[in-house]
């Protein structure tokens, strides 16, 4: 059995810095190291539709960008297939197929779900295609046959729901789809970065940020300005590290050969941390610490950026042939799909057997 990825992003903005360390870091090791056959990434945008039904041009425009942001990580078309989702409509009929496979209740008590209801304010009036887009996930790890996908510890639930679908497709219909498994970032850190403003999750809507895309400057700001212990009044006061964003984010970004570069003075994160929870180290020396840290990782990011920009026709005809790659792959499960439920009524005369 060959071993291959799926994952993706929803293009409802550009990505961010929570992306990169909890998936995008990890999909160009992954694509690089050699042990996966195919790695097929997926620009969401029919999911993305799901809760901007209204606002469709928010989604077009962000595909060009989502796609950036892929290429300026490192992200080789050479080596991943880079697809739009709703250019793959065998995607939307499985996704119908297995919708029959699944409970309401099931869906209710899925915990990625009930959470990105709250955060939207769906309580009162839900959209059907926002409530079963774990159905349609399942769908789209399935349709490429996915041994493996990589996500946040956030996505778990709906890894779990997937491989639910799966064992009861086969129960139901013989031997036919692959269980995945989830990857998760093996730093802690980096499952899910708090925003700057030290709310549990960084997310586009909360506008607490640090994009991809943002140049020097801004990220600088951004960092200067992040939410830090309220306690830590003054350089002398002790400091708390646990929960404090500026050393998340130092445990999720910084190597040794930062500290060699821009902070020698302290052997390691850990040595930094001490000297901040017994007093005498301050948030903008620390912040400041940090910055040099991002501006370091996210230089040769930008710099890529910039040269894929200048070649946008380039990045269409790659999301189109990645497309096409994507399309053949999704419609071969699809037959097999058909046959395991006999609906492939026009095949040999299945019809008149």
């Amino acid at each position: 059995m060959k071993n291959i990825i799926l994952t993706g992003d929803r293009p409802t903005g550009h990505l961010h810095v929570g992306h990169y360390v909890g998936s995008l870091k990890e999909r160009v090791r992954l694509q690089n190291g050699g042990n996966y056959d195919e790695v097929y990434i997926m620009i969401a945008d029919a999911q993305a539709l799901t809760d901007n039904a209204e606002h469709p041009e928010k989604v077009r425009q962000n595909i060009l960008q989502v796609a950036l942001d892929y290429l300026a990580c490192g992200l080789d078309p050479e080596k991943s297939t880079i697809f739009i989702q709703s250019m793959v409509p065998e995607l939307t009929e499985l996704t119908f197929y297995y919708m029959n496979l699944v409970t309401v209740s099931r869906v209710q008590r899925n915990p990625t779900v009930k959470a990105e209801i709250q955060m939207r304010n769906f309580e009162a009036s839900i959209p059907v295609g926002f409530f079963c887009y774990p159905i349609s996930q399942a769908a789209d790890i399935t349709a490429f046959r996915a041994t493996a996908v990589p996500a946040g510890e956030d996505q778990a639930p709906m890894l779990e729901q997937c491989r639910e679908i799966v064992h009861k497709f086969n129960s139901v219909y013989g031997e036919t789809l692959t269980e995945p498994k989830i990857i998760l970032p093996e730093n802690e850190a980096c499952m899910r970065l708090p925003g700057i403003d030290g709310k549990a999750k960084m997310s586009k809507s909360l506008g607490n940020c640090i994009y991809l895309s943002d140049d020097e400057e801004d990220v600088r700001k951004k960092v200067m300005s992040m939410f830090t212990d309220p306690n830590h009044l003054r350089v002398q006061d002790p400091g708390r590290v646990e929960g404090n964003p500026v050393f998340i984010y130092l445990e999720a970004f910084s190597r040794p050969e930062h500290f060699a570069e821009f902070l020698p003075e302290y052997s390691g994160l850990e040595e930094l941390e001490e000297h901040y929870r017994k007093g005498g180290l301050g948030d903008v020396k620390v912040k400041k610490f940090l910055n040099n840290v991002m501006q370091a990782e996210l230089s040769p990011i930008r710099q890529r950026r910039k040269m894929w920009e200048q070649r946008l026709p380039e990045v269409c005809e790659i999301l189109k042939k990645g497309t096409e790659k994507a399309r053949a792959a999704a419609a071969e499960t699809l037959h097999d799909v058909r046959h395991a439920m006999r609906i492939d009524y026009f095949e040999n005369d299945n019809l008149l057997n």
